[in-house]
């Protein structure tokens, strides 16, 4: 797999990869990444392609993607070490 370029965003780092003629795009941000496989669709063959595929509705969706994964993430880190609200804090006396 070698990257073959990567577009410009202010929030998300978008890198564009090729694998034996398929295309992979990753959104990425701190925590959390999405990956999109495109096949070997010669539309998605080239740098500006995939730039007019990543349209601003596709990258409000990848944003709520995002919002989604970081809320079950929270919600599974709950679930597994609840946290006590009476032993959250250490007694200072």
């Amino acid at each position: 797999m070698r990257v073959i370029g990567y577009i410009e965003h202010p929030i998300f780092k978008i890198s564009i990869f090729k694998n034996d003629g398929r295309t992979s795009v990753k959104f990425e941000n701190e925590l959390y990444e999405q990956t999109f496989k495109l096949g070997n669709d010669e539309r998605f063959a080239t740098v500006e392609g995939i730039q007019q595929w990543a349209s601003p509705a596709l990258l409000e969706k990848i944003t709520d993607g995002f919002r989604l994964m970081h809320s079950a993430n929270l919600a599974a880190r709950e679930e597994a070490f609840p946290t006590d609200s009476d032993h959250a804090f250490e007694d200072i006396i």
